[in-house]
């Protein structure tokens, strides 16, 4: 394991948001951050302000929405959870992500010659 954590590439932590909240149901922001850090096994690190980010972004454009609610240490919090919409494009998104990463692996098998391994 490297010691330095991963850097996000552009759309990625909004997939997260999304698949974790696809998966997970409502959460609130702390919530889904912890999640994403413990899916990576910690190789991912977000700042609450990196993550309120994407909740924004997200909720702009409709993939996510937002009621406000009480966590479970009884304060006050916004709870997200992915609408129809946000289904779509994050399956849009998977799909996406599937086919580029399947192309970066075949790229980094490659030999002298062009051949996989």
């Amino acid at each position: 394991m490297s010691p330095e954590k991963l850097d996000l590439l552009q759309g990625t932590l909004d997939l997260m948001v999304l698949q974790t909240l696809a998966v997970m149901g409502s959460m609130h922001g702390y919530g889904i951050a912890r999640r994403i850090e413990q899916v990576s096994a910690d190789e991912v690190l977000l700042n609450q302000g990196t993550i309120y980010a994407s909740l924004v972004r997200l909720e702009q454009r409709g993939w996510i929405g937002s009621e406000w609610g009480v966590s479970g240490n009884n304060r006050k919090a916004k709870f997200y959870s992915i609408t129809a919409a946000g289904r779509k494009k994050l399956a849009e998104d998977a799909e996406y992500w599937g086919r580029l990463t399947g192309v970066m692996d075949r790229m980094l098998r490659m030999k002298t010659g062009g051949e996989t391994a």
